[in-house]
């Protein structure tokens, strides 16, 4: 639990204006400590590990891990702490994804500045946030019985598959990805087959196209 009274944040996102613009926000509050900043979904999970902070605070679109995976990773060894997605996207699959990985919190890049401040005193009291266009969203899925993620073509993939589908559509080498999942060529080889086959794509560029189109990675990559 946060030390003092102050709630201690880690700050998940690729964009360093963003960040600096987040950190000056969040400092402004008496309750609220910055403790570190993270560029990509890798480094959060790691920070997160080293320093143990309340909050998380979680881009979904961010390079050599997504959002989604590296809140999975958190929540699955460090289920104490509190996950919210800060993202661009109001699309039902991303705040599907993000909740079934384990974030409590979703607030849109859009919304007012202090709605950031207001989900992280939620989730803190062990309440779940949602931005209210969000809120929508979710009621309009239960209302319809949809599925979580049955919109999306990741939902064909493993978790996994998903994270080398990333990786290959960053433009990792077969080797560098079977050296980051600690693996070997020939099993990373294997699982792009399987990739390719389960989504019906031909070569590595229809696999790229379709990592952009899902937000695996983003365009200014």
């Amino acid at each position: 639990m946060q030390e003092l009274g102050r709630i201690r944040v880690l700050l998940a996102e690729d964009h360093a204006i963003v960040r600096e613009g987040l950190r000056l926000l969040l400092e402004k509050q008496p309750d609220i400590e910055v403790v570190c900043e993270a560029e990509d979904g890798r480094i959060a999970v790691e920070r997160a590990r080293e320093l143990l902070p309340d909050v998380v605070v979680m881009d979904i679109t961010m390079p050599n891990l997504n959002g989604v995976e590296a809140t999975r990773k958190i929540i699955n060894e460090f289920p104490q702490i509190k996950v919210i997605a800060l993202s661009i996207h109001s699309d039902r699959r991303f705040v599907a994804r993000m909740l079934e990985a384990g974030a409590t919190g979703y607030v849109l890049k859009e919304g007012p500045l202090d709605e950031l401040v207001k989900a992280i005193w939620a989730v803190t009291a062990g309440e779940s946030y949602l931005s209210s266009k969000i809120t929508s969203i979710v009621i309009d899925d239960y209302v319809k019985g949809l599925a979580t993620d049955a919109d999306s073509t990741l939902s064909f993939l493993t978790n996994r598959e998903c994270r080398v589908l990333q990786l290959i559509a960053e433009g990792k080498s077969t080797e560098q990805i079977a050296l980051d999942l600690v693996v070997s060529s020939r099993v990373i080889e294997a699982i792009r087959r399987r990739i390719m086959k389960k989504l019906g794509a031909h070569t590595i560029a229809d696999l790229v196209k379709i990592a952009i189109f899902e937000n695996l990675i983003s365009l200014e990559l």
